[in-house]
């Protein structure tokens, strides 16, 4: 979590929501990173979380990440899970609740839906209070 933490971070640089994301391989190694890039490039798609796991699915040369864990900063919205999902990771690990437009357990509980194919385990509250602090001081300055 320390290691979205930083890439949270890297969000604001460049004026955007401090949202980090980071893929793991099965063996704990980083295969992709990402922070929201939304001003940067535009993009309404440039979530954290798609974007890390779209440049781990890049360098592994394949669309499923089994076995892989996505651990994010913020609890994924109804996109970000969609995009879980679908990728196959075995894992989700977020940091602070969204209750807002979060997908994965507070608004929506998208990605334990017993109808879907594909259920990844999810484990919330890492770092917690530190993963909100970034957010809170963020839109405290807008």
């Amino acid at each position: 979590m320390r290691r979205a933490l930083d890439e949270a971070a890297e969000a604001v640089r460049g004026g955007d929501v401090p949202v980090g994301a980071v893929v793991l391989a099965e063996d704990g190694t980083v295969l992709a990173t990402g922070h929201n890039e939304r001003e940067a490039g535009g993009d309404p798609t440039a979530h954290a979380e798609v974007l890390a796991l779209r440049r781990a699915a890049a360098g592994l040369g394949q669309w499923r990440l089994a076995g892989c864990t996505l651990v994010v900063t913020l609890e994924p919205c109804t996109m970000c899970a969609g995009a879980i999902q679908q990728s196959r990771v075995d894992r989700l690990v977020y940091g602070a609740r969204d209750e807002k437009a979060g997908a994965a357990g507070s608004l929506w509980d998208l990605l334990r839906d017993r109808r879907l194919n594909h259920r990844p385990e999810v484990i919330e509250g890492v770092l917690a209070e530190e993963c909100a602090r970034l957010l809170t001081e963020f839109f405290r300055t807008r």
